[in-house]
């Protein structure tokens, strides 16, 4: 049985793929800055997407995209911006989710844009 660090690890390979076959284009992957992490920085249309991948192998307690937490929304603010203002970035900013679903008979990627909006 694969580990819940596994699923992750797998979440964001199948959510890197998905963004670039829909033509994003891939800045970061695990960008870091003091203890926020962002999944993903992608650019897309002259904006910069930071993208929280969510990944469960099932949605019996709730559909992935319900357990971003409030904390976990401030922190991935708090990492846009250092990396917005660090990267000298004046485009716009939008926060997706990627909600995946998968295990050994369904795999469903939900793309929700504009998931929170805060700039």
């Amino acid at each position: 049985m694969a580990t819940h660090t596994d699923l992750g690890r797998l979440g964001e390979s199948l959510a890197l793929g998905y963004l670039l076959q829909n033509n994003y284009i891939i800045l970061e992957r695990n960008w870091r800055f003091q203890k926020a992490e962002i999944d993903i920085i992608a650019t897309k249309d002259a904006k910069i997407i930071i993208v929280e991948v969510k990944t469960r192998s099932s949605n019996y307690f709730g559909d992935p995209q319900s357990f971003v937490s409030e904390e976990k929304i401030n922190m991935l603010l708090f990492a846009a911006n250092q990396y917005l203002i660090s990267n000298n970035i004046t485009l716009e900013a939008r926060f997706d989710i990627l909600a995946i679903v998968k295990n050994k008979s369904v795999q469903n990627i939900t793309h929700l844009k504009d998931a929170f909006y805060y700039f």
